[in-house]
């Protein structure tokens, strides 16, 4: 500007190099947001995908580790297809009530531990039958193997079924929970997974169970939106999933963890993934070119 002293040589070639090592910083930037992000949507699940896809489930997708979950309704599972598709764990439904055992549950049992998937069984829990008969209907169908994922507790209201459609008063739901978390870890050796919905968590659970890894179902939004302070290890995000080896919708899961929490979940030496707001792939990104950004953010 015109009465101003230039700046030294020194000062405006200091300068230039900043303003070069900023641009170099964005590009790099730029390209590994775009590698991760191409990474994220190919290849952890590339076989899988999403009838009627929602937006606000959308972050989900960009999980490293994701599975499905199994019942009669699928029909015939192609088991090795699945874990060639992507699928690295699948919950599997065993026992409903105190007298009803899917009549697909030991085929696909067996069918994904033949294939290298690893695999959790599912009770449903029907709220007219005492906790302690369907604890042993469990544990006489569903082997406790060394291999298997800890087991599955399935809690949410039986709106649709014909003879127990009915809610029962909170505390009394929660003791039957008690008794049947208590007895399927004693089958198996592992801190039973608690399944559950919006609606039943809401009336039931909220404020409980702290330390038992959750698997919450959330369609339409990020868990941390529907299921407030909760912890919880998976999100089933999708009714309306393809997954190879599968014919027609399948239910689909995400864990919520790295690689290396995965592995520490699996061994039983990992705790509980802790709910969280999404930081999401980009942030991620900044915070390995910047440390010091995130709390700008």
């Amino acid at each position: 500007m015109p009465g101003l002293n230039p700046a030294p040589r020194g000062d405006r070639m200091d300068r230039k190099l900043a303003g070069l090592k900023a641009g170099l910083g964005f590009c790099a930037l730029v390209m590994l947001g775009t590698a991760l992000a191409s990474c994220s949507m190919g290849a952890h699940a590339s076989g899988f995908g999403d009838g009627r896809p929602h937006g606000g489930v959308a972050r989900a997708r960009q999980m490293p580790i994701h599975g499905v979950d199994i019942s009669r309704w699928q029909g015939k599972v192609d088991w090795a297809a699945l874990k060639n598709g992507g699928a690295r764990f699948a919950f599997i439904k065993a026992t409903e009530g105190g007298d009803h055992l899917d009549p697909k549950f030991r085929e696909n049992w067996e069918g994904a531990r033949g294939a290298g998937i690893l695999r959790g069984a599912y009770h449903f829990t029907y709220w007219c039958r005492p906790a302690e008969q369907q604890a042993a209907w469990f544990r006489k169908n569903v082997p406790a193997d060394a291999d298997a994922l800890p087991p599955v507790l399935d809690v949410e209201w039986n709106g649709e079924s014909a003879t127990c459609g009915k809610k029962i008063p909170r505390d009394r739901a929660l003791a039957m929970i008690r008794v049947m978390l208590r007895e399927m870890e004693a089958h198996t050796g592992k801190k039973p997974i608690i399944y559950t919905d919006i609606t039943f968590h809401k009336d039931v659970l909220e404020g409980e169970f702290q330390d038992h890894p959750f698997w919450i179902r959330s369609t339409a939004a990020e868990p941390h939106v529907r299921y407030k302070g909760r912890k919880w290890a998976f999100w089933q995000f999708t009714t309306t999933g393809r997954a190879p080896g599968v014919v027609g919708d399948v239910d689909r899961n995400a864990f919520h963890g790295t690689e290396a929490q995965w592995r520490e979940f699996v061994s039983g030496s990992g705790d509980t993934v802790v709910a969280e707001k999404p930081s999401g792939w980009f942030r991620d990104v900044i915070e390995a070119v910047w440390p010091s950004s995130r709390n700008d953010m």
